[in-house]
């Protein structure tokens, strides 16, 4: 792939169009700023001169602690953060471009701000329905305990280190303000940028690596556009100007499998890590799974609740025979049911890869409700 196809008319592509030729067949794409020009943050959030309106924002904003990333700075594959008021963020970047994009305390990188959790009341954005069928955020809102909807705003120069998202999930960006180049490697290509020790690299324009491997597929994300990330591509990006971003994280019917094939591969790389305690300690299974989530944020058991949570509200649905306002909007899928059942589908295929895996047969699941069993052949009888 060279190019990416843009997207240029929300009137003439449909949920249907973007779920076979791209979720689907997991191929990134761009979307025209005509797709976000209804938001009120590309209004209120950016001034006339396409940059990011600090009084607004500090009116609205100013007193909320956000994670400040230092993009100087490497720890591990990743950069240090920090906790700062928005209000000695926006100071600091301010005295930052005034100074030349220098400073003693280096590139600061606003990323990963909750924004949508900590500011429910603000209507800042709506979520394009091509991204709206979301498990990931689904399940994290019923449970109440987090959200993958997240808030970056950085000056030009800051970037973010070449990674794959979270679960190997989706992921959408739409540029508020500013512009971006991203670098996007399809999965499989990042084992060619693997070093002698196996790791992947922190920088692929790293002078090391130009020689050799595959060329990325290079994007310039102007203001108002949003981006497609499929599952499991690789990517790095950099702020070509000052940008603000309004990021998603997300899994469905179409990507659930890859999430559960990372999940396997991340278990098995904690196995191997702490292989030599297996025979010494009578939980050993349980304690690979308390490092699993450490390390990934869920566990065998917690996703098998992350399907059971999705699966019992779209048989809910079924029953109360309210299909027809699932995923509401003017371009979904018609008609509902059809997602319903696709859903459902992917969940009992994907229950049924669970159950039969040793690691997860191995944990101590008769405390789960309703058993994976149970659970299995509800999907069925609902199926049929």
């Amino acid at each position: 792939m060279s190019r990416i196809d843009r997207v240029e008319d929300p009137d003439t592509f449909s949920y249907d169009d973007f779920f076979h030729k791209y979720m689907a067949a997991n191929a990134p794409c761009l979307f025209s700023d005509e797709f976000s020009q209804t938001w009120n943050s590309r209004r209120s959030w950016v001034t006339a001169d396409n940059k990011p309106n600090w009084a607004h924002l500090l009116r609205v904003f100013g007193d909320a602690v956000v994670p400040v990333a230092n993009c100087d700075v490497k720890e591990y594959n990743s950069n240090p953060k920090e906790l700062l008021p928005l209000r000695e963020y926006v100071t600091y970047w301010r005295e930052y471009a005034e100074n030349g994009y220098r400073s003693t305390r280096g590139c600061l990188y606003l990323k990963d701000w909750h924004m949508r959790r900590a500011f429910p009341d603000e209507d800042v954005y709506e979520t394009p329905v091509y991204f709206s069928s979301d498990w990931l955020n689904e399940y994290w809102d019923a449970i109440g305990v987090d959200d993958y909807r997240f808030v970056y705003m950085g000056p030009a120069g800051s970037w973010t280190p070449f990674h794959a998202d979270v679960f190997r999930s989706y992921s959408w960006s739409a540029n508020i303000c500013g512009r971006k180049r991203w670098l996007l490697f399809p999965p499989g290509q990042e084992e060619h940028l693997r070093d002698c020790s196996g790791r992947l690299p922190y920088d692929v324009t790293a002078p090391s690596l130009q020689n050799g491997g595959p060329p990325p597929l290079q994007v310039i994300q102007e203001a108002g556009e949003i981006i497609f990330v499929p599952s499991g591509w690789h990517h790095q990006v950099y702020n070509l100007e000052d940008t603000i971003s309004i990021n998603h994280n997300w899994v469905n019917g179409c990507n659930v499998s890859v999430m559960w094939s990372f999940l396997q591969v991340e278990l098995h790389a904690v196995q191997h890590e702490i292989s030599e305690w297996k025979e010494t300690m009578d939980d050993w299974e349980q304690h690979c799974q308390v490092v699993l989530k450490s390390c990934t944020g869920i566990d065998y058991k917690e996703f098998f609740t992350f399907l059971k949570i999705i699966a019992e509200r779209r048989i809910k649905v079924l029953r109360d025979g309210h299909e027809n306002s699932f995923l509401q909007g003017p371009h979904v899928m018609a008609p509902g049911p059809q997602h319903l059942q696709f859903d459902l589908r992917k969940i009992a295929d994907t229950l049924i890869l669970l159950m039969d895996n040793l690691d997860f047969r191995n944990l101590d699941t008769e405390t789960l409700h309703p058993r994976p069993k149970d659970l299995l052949t509800e999907l069925e009888k609902v199926l049929q």
